[in-house]
């Protein structure tokens, strides 16, 4: 088959690089993340908790840890890009499943009605994230 698809639509379409879907997956992870620590601005008392110091993150070490956390996913759009694909599907298998997990955790854990749009967040990144994991799953194989 040629990289042109045939549809019944009559559209024009291509095959997508597994490497772009799993680009396009990490950016889609990355934007949830942003909007979701953006929409807690939001929440009430919230920004007074940034300025007193009183958050998850009251430590250095945990700021961190918490930088850390954000980096992987930032680095997975441009390395699932670059990376040789057996490394490259690896990663995305590990990384999909523990962000899936972290993400589920967030879901079921959050109970505030404040934090509903969190935990609307945190569905759609953990199926994002797993979804992540199948593609790196199911790469094709070179025949």
């Amino acid at each position: 088959m040629s990289e042109k698809q045939i549809n019944i639509s009559g559209f024009e379409d291509f095959k997508i690089n597994t490497k772009i879907k799993l680009a396009a997956l990490w950016t889609s992870v990355m934007f949830c993340y942003v909007y979701g620590d953006y929409f807690s601005l939001y929440v009430p008392k919230k920004v007074e908790d940034f300025i007193s110091g009183e958050t998850l993150l009251d430590s250095p070490m945990k700021l961190f840890l918490a930088a850390i956390l954000m980096t992987i996913p930032a680095l997975m759009i441009f390395g699932s890009v670059i990376l040789k694909p057996k490394l490259n599907r690896w990663l995305n298998m590990i990384f999909g499943i523990v962000y899936t997990v972290i993400m589920l955790l967030i879901a079921f854990t959050t109970i505030a009605p404040w934090w509903s749009f969190y935990v609307f967040m945190a569905f759609i990144e953990s199926i994002l994230t797993a979804t992540i994991f199948w593609t790196a799953l199911k790469w094709p194989r070179q025949i």
